[in-house]
């Protein structure tokens, strides 16, 4: 089993990269953030390894980092949902970015990467929402996010997200800057003291 690969770039092609490690060359086939990401050939890179091993092939894929490994496994927990498809969804999407879309229940969001239809995409946000915090990583205050997609959340903090909208901040800088101004005001903070605390965490 392959875990990881440390070696130079000898190739990189549309879905791949070719990887040589002391004179042996793997296949590792990538996300377009992660070939995005890579230097060019004959450069260092070191890239984390899924294999798959079917009855008729082996099979690598690579990862920049650990998380996106993880959430590569996790997409594919879902029925309908098979490594190119995790992979579409991983080009389009950082896992920091997913794992917030599943939070705020976003099938656009989701359904934007090629190959998600607005099924896979509701399979994908439902199935994985109260399993994706743990490998949220990047994402902030998955709870809050949460009760924001599904329409429960108190009103002067839907307000509040709502006000940041309009200003043009999307949703998810939004959702951060109110989650973070509630630490700061409280949970029965009114809206305008929400608004005001999220202008501030939203110009840092």
């Amino acid at each position: 089993m392959i875990g990881k690969l440390k070696g130079t770039i000898d190739e990189i092609g549309e879905d791949y990269v070719l990887v040589d490690v002391h004179g042996v060359c793997y296949v590792a086939h990538c996300s377009a953030r992660t070939l995005s990401k890579l230097g060019s050939a004959g450069e260092a890179c070191v890239l984390f390894i899924e294999t798959y091993v079917r009855e008729d092939q082996l099979k690598l894929f690579g990862f920049m980092t650990a998380l996106e490994r993880e959430w590569f496994n996790l997409l594919q927990s879902v029925q309908g949902v098979g490594a190119k498809v995790a992979l579409a969804v991983l080009s389009t999407l950082t896992p920091g970015e997913l794992a917030n879309a599943i939070a705020l229940q976003d099938r656009a969001a989701v359904s934007r990467a090629p190959g998600v239809g607005p099924k896979v995409a509701m399979r994908l946000v439902t199935e994985l929402k109260n399993r994706a915090p743990a490998f949220a990583g990047e994402a902030i205050n998955i709870a809050l996010k949460q009760e924001l997609g599904e329409g429960v959340a108190a009103a002067p903090v839907a307000d509040a997200v709502s006000a940041l909208t309009n200003l043009g901040y999307s949703r998810d800088q939004a959702a951060n800057a109110v989650a973070a101004a509630m630490k700061t005001a409280g949970d029965d903070a009114d809206s305008a003291k929400l608004i005001r605390l999220g202008l501030k965490e939203l110009a840092r």
